[in-house]
């Protein structure tokens, strides 16, 4: 294990610059997930790390060595691809084998290496199999195996389960979370994928257009979000934003008074209030909104329930059993600690 640190990187092609001052501190034996839309910056950093991409600006320190002019083998560091990366002439055990290639362990220790890493994925039974013989989710713990038997201070993972449908994504996902309890190396995974971040990191690094918009953990970055681009983008369905701004000393939502303090926001300030839909309550004592079921959206133990306000469309969730009916007219209510408040022209939050 190791830690790795990653001091104003910057990255440019030409005059366009891709990465803009990317400065982090990963501990030994964390789990950081980059999450952000594409074109954001997040698998640029991630060829950084690795080496396959030169530094523009900046510095990475891996285990305390600076390595931006260390050769990929050299970095201590393994990878695993989008599009698994393995040899289709190869059997199981040869594909995890090359990772020991360039190894300087005997033969006795290589295949104890294997072994160990072949009983923790659960693969004895496929070592003679070629990848054509197997399962898209049995591919890519292949790939997986080989990043592994090297023994690296830090696991990169580029994205590794866009390609398996909903199914695989989900059992994969609980056994690379499972996986990395046990061995407890540094890892970096990449995803376009919020459920991924959220049910995957001890820490999640939020990217757009080449900066770090907010660094936490799950629930930090889903309680807590710093703007309105980061409350937004994690959380689904995402969070409403309904205008609203300081009227009379007091912050309004439409005709509505807040239950927030408007302290140190400017009369007339123009706002944004942002609701998660499960934070609203349908058909409190004292509600803030009002407004008609539009569309439901069953989902077993809970409905999305979409809601025409005055004030915009509204979705929150509902019991599974007997949701209100499309056209009811319902009221709906927040907790005073689960309202957030952005600042409607910059959108950093402001409560």
């Amino acid at each position: 294990m190791s830690s790795l640190t990653l001091s104003d990187l910057r990255k440019s092609y030409g005059k366009t610059e891709v990465l803009k001052g990317i400065d982090l501190e990963i501990a030994s034996g964390e789990f950081i997930v980059f999450v952000g839309p594409s074109g954001c910056g997040k698998s640029t950093t991630l060829r950084l790390i690795a080496g396959l991409e030169d530094v523009s600006v900046g510095e990475i320190n891996i285990g305390g060595r600076v390595v931006n002019n260390l050769e990929p083998r050299d970095r201590d560091i393994a990878m695993v691809f989008q599009n698994y990366a393995i040899y289709p002439h190869m059997t199981v055990k040869k594909n995890i084998a090359f990772g020991l290639r360039t190894s300087k362990l005997s033969k006795p220790e290589k295949e104890a290496r294997i072994r160990e890493v072949v009983q923790i994925l659960d693969m004895e039974d496929l070592l003679d199999r070629r990848p054509n013989q197997l399962s898209g989710g049995q591919r890519q713990r292949v790939a997986i195996g080989r990043a592994m038997v090297r023994n690296p201070a830090v696991f990169l993972f580029d994205e590794p389960l866009s390609n398996l449908d909903a199914q695989l994504r989900t059992q994969m996902r609980l056994e690379i979370k499972k996986l990395h309890q046990r061995i407890q190396n540094t890892v970096v995974f990449v995803t376009h994928d919020q459920v991924e971040a959220m049910t995957m990191a001890d820490r999640i690094v939020i990217m757009k257009d080449g900066h770090i918009q907010q660094v936490g953990t799950p629930e930090e970055l889903y309680r807590n979000p710093v703007n309105i681009f980061v409350a937004q983008f994690i959380g689904a369905p995402s969070m409403n934003m309904l205008s609203a701004s300081v009227r009379d000393g007091r912050v309004m939502l439409g005709d509505m008074a807040l239950p927030i303090s408007a302290a140190n926001l400017a009369e007339g300030m123009p706002l944004k209030a942002g609701l998660r839909p499960d934070d609203l309550m349908l058909n409190p004592a004292d509600p803030l909104l009002e407004g008609h079921v539009t569309l439901r959206e069953p989902l077993g133990p809970e409905t999305l329930l979409y809601v025409e306000t005055t004030l915009g469309e509204v979705i929150l969730r509902a019991p599974g059993k007997n949701p209100p009916e499309v056209g009811e007219v319902v009221k709906m209510g927040a907790l005073a600690e689960n309202i957030h408040l952005f600042d409607a022209l910059t959108g950093e939050v402001v409560k």
